[in-house]
């Protein structure tokens, strides 16, 4: 194999690599007080050359990007760009929790029909992700039991 054959062989690669990228829907939460806060969100998502749409939602401090971007580098950028927190959306709907009102899942802040995505952080709910024998377990000695063991 010559130099020639090297180079043409990376130069694929190289090419190859970028369509690979694969289009990604990512939300993001970010405090919008105002119509002036909402419109620089605005103006820095048109800006960002791989965001092929966004949609906002300044009710629920929600901004839906889709593009061929990573999350992180999307969230480097805005916060750069309007100077505002961005971290990404920590909430999920309430059928994908499986004990949706245990305590570490259920959030007041949270907006109607969503609850915090505890399958992400192991440490914030162990009552929500308790499979079914931690669950007999924790509702035998629970106050709430009715029939539950008493220990005096």
């Amino acid at each position: 194999m010559g130099v020639k054959e090297f180079v043409k062989e990376l130069w694929a690669q190289k090419r190859n690599r970028k369509k690979l990228k694969q289009l990604k829907t990512i939300d993001l939460k970010i405090t919008m007080d105002c119509e002036g806060c909402e419109r620089k969100v605005r103006k820095a998502l048109e800006g960002i050359k791989d965001v092929s749409s966004f949609e906002l939602n300044p009710k629920q401090k929600k901004v839906s990007v889709t593009g061929y971007i990573e999350q992180d580098k999307l969230i480097k950028r805005l916060a750069h760009k309007t100077g505002k927190k961005v971290e990404p959306w920590p909430y999920v709907p309430y059928e994908v929790v499986p004990h949706p009102y245990a305590p570490g899942a259920y959030d007041k802040k949270a907006p109607p029909g969503y609850v915090k995505n505890v399958h992400d952080d192991p440490d914030a709910a162990p009552l929500a992700r308790a499979n079914s024998l931690e669950e007999k377990y924790s509702s035998a000695f629970s106050d709430e039991n009715p029939n539950a063991c008493v220990i005096m």
